[in-house]
């Protein structure tokens, strides 16, 4: 596990973040050189501190704030399905292009690293229906812009927008202004 300074923060608070920033691995060189992936998958493995932080993203929103929860393909879907499942409500992922057997709108961004484009099914939501969004990570903000877009261009209302890691020095709590970012971590 990387080393976490003393003071963490994030928008749960220090024991959150604490408990986050202890379970994630920086890789380096990847996907490309030059670029530090933030691995999560310690904590996606360690079972009770992952019911803590979907335990703490639920209570953040409030479990009758919302009617579905979208997943950002792919980390996105892990932490969307827990969520999901805690409150009873269902799930709808956001793909990589190519992925939906139906309808689907697109939107692309781009990456700190490239490009990409997201998809949604055009009939995902109903008018209204109130949707939280939720990612493993927020870094330049494109990936979370492209699908609160879809979200509503698809008919569905933002009820809020959650990640478990903010690299701050990306600025993508900036991008997504005026909207509100629930971050667990932000470093």
């Amino acid at each position: 596990m990387t080393e976490t300074p003393t003071e963490v923060r994030g928008d749960s608070g220090p024991v959150t973040a604490q408990l986050v920033a202890s379970r994630v691995l920086d890789v380096p060189d990847f996907p490309k050189p030059g670029i530090v992936f933030k691995d999560l998958m310690p904590l996606f493995a360690d079972g009770a501190a992952f019911r803590e932080v979907i335990d703490d993203i639920v209570d953040h929103h409030g479990r009758d704030s919302f009617d579905v929860v979208v997943g950002i393909e792919a980390r996105g879907f892990v932490v969307a399905a827990a969520i999901a499942y805690a409150t009873g409500v269902g799930v709808v992922p956001v793909r990589k292009a190519g992925k939906l057997p139906r309808a689907a709108y697109a939107a692309s961004y781009a990456l700190e690293y490239g490009e990409a484009t997201l998809e949604v099914h055009q009939d995902a939501f109903t008018a209204g229906h109130r949707v939280l969004v939720v990612d493993d990570v927020l870094a330049t903000g494109g990936t979370a812009q492209a699908t609160l877009d879809l979200v509503e261009r698809a008919g569905g209302t933002v009820a809020g927008f959650s990640v478990l890691l903010e690299l701050s020095f990306l600025n993508g709590r900036d991008r997504l202004a005026p909207r509100a970012v629930h971050a667990l971590l932000t470093v």
